[in-house]
């Protein structure tokens, strides 16, 4: 019987790669306006720059623990306990505005003051568009009062922080918020995941993790016996080591799904 569900945050709830999509969209136009620029083109060179110093720094194995991409490494402050997310707190500033300088020299322009401006622009035009799928409320409504509701999620708590105070309808439906960098360890360690049935007090055959990636949801949960749900939006290929228990196209179907196993 099925007690407790776990769901994801990003690209699950809300869509956070559309808002890092936006975000550089309006930060490219931006720049756009004042340099000529082709905006594409230098979304294309910012990302390609920020990937590639993102891997360059001290503090990298550690997000990669916790489950932080450089994309969010671009907005995020990292203000948070530990050594580790105090080191980040010091690097990020620069990451941020290299990317940006690095970038616009890509495409011819040299102009650093520029660059650091649009650093700024960046964590504002994110803020800004703080977008959730359609159906996430409509899901969690039916679900509240059923089901013990966690939202488990990889990445810094001051961040994720951020990003369910600009959509606060959100962490009223859960009992429990857990974020890896809090915890310590990040999905997919298995260690997470023993430490979320702990907090509830159950067996992995009363819980089922809702997520949208198979190498941090779909394996973690694997890895403690735990039934999964992969939400493959995007129709991405099945993958030959990790296998999700049930598959479904967007949470909607979820609640089907649900009546089935409690009928079985």
């Amino acid at each position: 019987m099925i007690k407790t569900l776990i769901f994801d945050l990003d690209d699950t709830l809300i869509w956070d790669a559309k808002s890092i999509a936006m975000a550089f969209q309006k930060t490219c136009e931006y720049a756009t306006k004042k340099t000529g620029v082709n905006p594409a083109e230098l979304e294309h060179a910012v990302r390609q720059e920020a990937r590639e110093l993102y891997a360059t720094y001290e503090t990298f194995p550690h997000t990669q623990n916790i489950g932080i991409n450089p994309f969010e490494g671009l907005w995020g402050v990292f203000d948070d306990e530990g050594e580790e997310f105090q080191k980040m707190k010091e690097i990020v500033p620069g990451y941020q505005k290299e990317a940006w300088i690095r970038g616009l020299k890509k495409l011819g322009v040299d102009d650093e003051v520029f660059g650091r401006e649009l650093a700024e622009v960046f964590p504002k035009e994110r803020k800004n568009h703080p977008f959730i799928y359609d159906e996430t409320y409509e899901v969690l409504d039916q679900l509240k009062g059923t089901y013990q509701l966690v939202l488990l999620t990889n990445g810094s708590p001051s961040l994720q922080q951020i990003k369910l105070t600009i959509s606060p309808e959100i962490p009223p439906y859960f009992d429990h918020i857990i974020v890896s960098g809090a915890f310590g360890k990040g999905k997919p360690d298995a260690t997470i995941f023993q430490h979320v049935l702990d907090t509830c007090k159950i067996q992995p055959e009363e819980a089922l993790m809702i997520g949208d990636n198979l190498m941090t949801d779909i394996l973690g949960s694997n890895r403690v016996g735990m039934k999964n749900v992969w939400i493959n939006r995007e129709n991405k290929a099945p993958s030959e080591e990790v296998k999700p228990t049930y598959e479904i196209k967007n949470l909607t179907e979820l609640i089907p799904l649900l009546d089935e196993l409690q009928n079985r």
